[in-house]
């Protein structure tokens, strides 16, 4: 296939990529059905919220979220599909801007957000972080109105053999106002020009990074992710899922680090099961429920529950506190 036909338009260094962002998803979502007709499904969705100990959780209804959550991660049956991300294998009707010379900005056609993006590498090469994170800064200092996550290979990423980001509009996780909210509960500490906060009463565990030096920034996420790595020296990367987002002042950088892929409610059988399969949407604070039963019966408990099995332990915790 030839690349420049999935190209909805090429920038030059001169253009605004935000601008051209905003055209492509207008002419996506009008265009190709697909996309046009899961946006428009959005209006439908259904939501509720949960307040835990003020501490807000948005969920949502999403029947259309079921790939995800219920992707098929092992090496099996990733070895048996076609990598649904490559360009050879878009849908023909999906088209790209390229960006950062090797990714491309895709409108992801089965939303959680009113604008949802997939930032996909253009080459086939595995999911990891730590030779990207650079990527992430670049796409969050550009695509502004956005918060771009990253899901680590066994942290929710649908596609673990193809390194891809998301963003979604920003407004939208609790996380947002919360972290300006709670802050000062938190400890903090400084590493260069990073101020480093780290949640360990927010439910989950979380570090937060900000900064307006990007190589102070990149520094500091090293530092995070050695320690990380250092917690868990059989995986190929550190568990962790992240959100990013930027303004003309600051870059902030949430951090969760756990230790399990998903909870055992997900394994469960009958009325037990609850098939959530948590990435950094979750983390962030809007629990996405693919079936209704899930929606109906999810409650405080059950995310608390799943948070402590899958979030890392308040000794690790302590360890990368002490450590950074």
């Amino acid at each position: 296939m030839n690349l420049d036909e999935k190209y909805f338009y090429i920038p030059d260094a001169t253009d605004n990529v935000a601008f051209i962002t905003e055209q492509l998803f207008r002419q996506q979502t009008k265009e190709w059905q697909t996309a046009a007709i899961n946006y428009e499904g959005l209006k439908n969705v259904r939501v509720r919220d949960l307040n835990i100990n003020g501490i807000r959780f948005c969920i949502q209804y999403n029947p259309e979220r079921i790939r995800s959550s219920a992707a098929k991660v092992d090496a099996k049956s990733i070895s048996e599909r076609k990598c649904f991300l490559c360009p050879a294998n878009l849908p023909p009707e999906q088209k790209a801007i390229p960006a950062f010379d090797d990714f491309l900005i895709l409108v992801n056609p089965f939303p959680i957000f009113s604008k949802h993006l997939t930032i996909s590498k253009t080459a086939h090469t595995d999911q990891r972080i730590a030779a990207n994170a650079g990527s992430m800064l670049d796409f969050a200092a550009t695509l502004t109105d956005y918060v771009i996550f990253y899901n680590g290979p066994k942290c929710g990423a649908s596609a673990p053999d193809h390194l891809h980001f998301q963003a979604g509009k920003k407004g939208f996780l609790p996380v947002e106002k919360e972290f300006v909210e709670m802050k000062n509960r938190w400890k903090t500490s400084k590493y260069k020009s990073v101020e480093i906060s780290f949640a360990d009463n927010y439910l989950r565990r979380m570090i937060t990074l900000q900064a307006n030096n990007r190589n102070d920034l990149l520094e500091t996420f090293a530092k995070i992710y050695d320690t990380l790595a250092q917690l868990q020296p059989n995986e190929t990367e550190p568990m962790l899922n992240i959100l990013c987002y930027a303004d003309e002042n600051a870059w902030t950088i949430h951090i969760f680090p756990r230790i399990k892929h998903r909870p055992s409610q997900f394994f469960a059988e009958n009325d037990a099961q609850l098939l959530i399969s948590p990435a950094s949407v979750d983390f962030g604070g809007v629990f996405i429920t693919p079936r209704l039963e899930d929606f109906e019966k999810l409650n405080a408990e059950d995310i608390i529950d799943i948070f402590n099995q899958i979030t890392i332990s308040e000794k690790e915790f302590f360890e990368l506190k002490i450590n950074n």
